[in-house]
């Protein structure tokens, strides 16, 4: 495995300076050459200025968050992170590469849940070249590696996760965004740790239903939230009337036997429970008759 090696590039402003002193030494050289007609100082200072020409190649500039992987012939030698002007071996190739933080959005995929249901989903994955000789080296395109391997990460997350957590304490991808956030996060890191890549962030930016059961699974969550809202009105309507009882007896108001207390509790569930406004009714006789 190529692991990144920091190379110490010499000052590029050094460089010119010392640069510019000797080209215009050569230059010097070669009129006083041609002036005296010394055709053996000529060639020394032609061959000279070439070699001039060629070190003058071995500057180069880094960007701020940018990289510069230096190669010999093929061989890697080194990476030059540090920003400003440099000058190393003009053999050297001299490749760029960005350490900026960058991010985008995998398409939408059609996966199944957990529970073999079929949903749409699509992720936004943040992420930074941390080696750079693994990110040129070691994959044919880490950029392409990136998107490809976050899809599949992706993918592995969806399947081991319910659309909707039906069961107390259940994790789903919908209830439990940050949990999820955290596993697909991990997931492509453990795929991109070759390539040279941090992942910073990764976090579901879109999930749905696949549109052929979208209306299925409708009317299934507003089922549920109809059940859920009724045992919570049951409960409390249960509440009530034990409450009412209670007071009714501790303050003595009025004697109830069971089959009176039973009519209060029925009459009281009534009221509390149905959606519609009710009607009382006055009873001018009594229980009995």
């Amino acid at each position: 495995m190529i692991r990144e090696l920091e190379h110490k590039a010499i000052s590029g402003l050094l460089m010119v300076l010392v640069l510019l002193v000797l080209t215009l030494l050569v230059v010097l050289g070669f009129v006083g050459a041609a002036r005296a007609d010394a055709v053996g100082r000529i060639v020394l200072n032609g061959i000279g200025f070439a070699v001039l020409m060629l070190a003058w190649a071995g500057l180069f500039t880094v960007q701020p968050n940018e990289a510069k992987a230096l190669q010999l012939f093929g061989r890697y030698v080194g990476t030059v992170r540090s920003q400003g002007l440099w000058w190393a071996n003009p053999f050297y190739t001299k490749r760029q590469i960005s350490l900026r933080v960058r991010n985008f959005e995998t398409p939408k995929l059609k996966v199944n849940d957990h529970g073999s249901n079929p949903i749409e989903i699509a992720a936004v994955v943040v992420w930074q070249v941390v080696d750079s000789a693994e990110a040129l080296f070691e994959v044919d395109n880490f950029q392409d590696y990136v998107k490809v391997q976050s899809e599949s990460a992706l993918r592995g997350v969806a399947n081991q996760y319910p659309y909707d957590a039906h069961e107390a304490g259940q994790m789903s991808l919908s209830s439990h965004t940050h949990e999820v956030a955290e596993k697909l996060r991990d997931g492509i890191t453990d795929r991109l740790t070759k390539a040279g890549v941090k992942v910073q962030e990764a976090r579901i930016s879109h999930l749905a239903y696949s549109p052929e059961i979208a209306g299925v699974m409708l009317r299934r969550q507003q089922a549920t939230a109809v059940i859920a809202a009724r045992q919570k009105i049951v409960e409390g309507a249960v509440g009530m009337v034990e409450m009412a009882l209670e007071l009714l007896s501790t303050k003595q108001i009025v004697s109830l036997d069971e089959e009176r207390k039973a009519a209060m509790v029925s009459n009281l569930l009534v009221v509390l429970c149905s959606e519609q406004s009710t009607q009382p009714v006055v009873n001018a006789g009594n229980l009995y008759t």
